[in-house]
C-alpha cells in the first residue's frame, strides 16, 4: 500500500500541492487526472523524494525516501532524460546494476523485444528518434520490477501501435498484481480498465472515486472530470439544449 498524507508543497507562497491525501490499495490502477498545472507532476515526484515537503508518505509502512521504498517503485517520467553517449542497452545494464538486479538479461530481452528496440540496442540515446527514447524510458522504468509503478503522461510522443502495446502490458501489469499510479491531463488516454480516479485542481484533490461509483452515478469520467474541474455538468447542459432545440 503507498499512502500520501495531507503532503504540502510550496515554491515560496504559492501551493503547487496543498493538504494532497490519497492511497493506493495494492493491485489497483489508480488514474490521476488534472488540467496542466494541477499538481499533478509535483506529487509524484514527492512520492519519489525528488523534492521537500510536508506530510508524510510511506510505501508498505516504510519512509518513500528510504533505500528500501525506492527499491519497490518504479517510475516512468514524462520527458525522457537519457545519456547521449550511452547505447540502449549500456542504459538498461546502468539500470540494472544501479539496483543491484541479478538474473536480469532475460528481462532485458524480453522488454525490447516488447517494445521493438531489438534492433536498436547498439544505438546512442541521441540517436534515437522521440518515440524510440520513450520507449526506452518505459523500458528503463520497467526493467527491475517494481511493485509499484508511477506514470506520468506516458503515452506523450508514442505512434498509435506502441500506445496500443503500452496499454497491452499495462493490463498485464495489473493483472500480474502491481499497483498503478498512471498521470495524464487526457482523459481518452485511459480507455483501459482502472479503479479508481483521483482529479486535482489548483495544487488540490477536487475528486476522489472508484470506477463503480462514477459508473452508479451514470456518469462518464469525463463528465465527472469537466463537472469537477469547470463546474460543467455535460449532462445537465445536453438536456438543456433538447429543450431549447424542442421549444424552436
Amino acid at each position: 500500500m503507498l499512502e500520501v498524507k495531507n503532503v504540502t508543497k510550496r515554491y515560496g507562497k504559492n501551493a503547487a500541492c496543498n493538504d494532497v491525501s490519497f492511497t493506493l490499495e495494492p493491485g489497483s490502477m489508480t488514474v490521476l487526472l488534472g488540467p496542466n498545472g494541477a499538481g499533478k507532476s509535483t506529487i509524484i515526484k514527492s512520492i519519489l523524494g525528488f523534492l521537500k515537503y510536508q506530510g508524510d508518505i510511506t510505501v508498505n509502512g516504510l519512509d518513500n525516501r528510504s533505500v528500501e521504498a525506492r527499491k519497490l517503485v518504479g517510475y516512468i517520467p514524462e520527458l525522457p532524460s537519457l545519456y547521449p553517449t550511452l547505447t540502449v542497452i549500456e542504459h538498461m545494464e546502468f539500470i540494472a546494476r544501479a539496483y543491484k538486479l541479478t538474473d536480469y538479461k532475460d528481462r532485458i530481452n524480453i522488454l525490447l523485444e516488447r517494445f521493438e528496440l531489438d534492433d536498436k540496442r547498439k544505438k546512442f540515446g541521441d540517436e534515437l528518434s522521440k518515440g524510440m527514447q520513450q520507449k526506452l524510458n518505459i523500458c528503463l522504468g520497467l526493467l527491475p520490477d517494481p511493485d509499484f509503478i508511477l506514470l506520468d503522461e506516458p503515452l506523450l510522443g508514442l505512434d498509435p501501435h506502441a500506445i496500443k502495446e503500452l496499454k497491452n502490458y499495462i493490463e498485464e501489469l495489473r493483472v500480474a498484481g502491481k499497483t498503478m499510479l498512471i498521470s495524464t491531463h487526457i482523459i481518452d488516454s485511459v480507455d483501459m480498465m482502472w479503479d479508481r480516479t483521483i482529479i486535482m485542481q489548483n495544487g488540490q484533490v477536487r475528486a476522489n472515486v472508484t470506477r463503480s461509483e462514477i459508473e452508479g452515478s451514470g456518469k462518464s469520467l469525463e463528465d465527472l472530470f469537466f463537472e469537477v474541474t469547470e463546474g460543467i455538468d455535460k449532462a445537465s447542459v445536453s438536456e438543456e439544449n433538447k429543450e431549447g432545440e424542442a421549444a424552436q
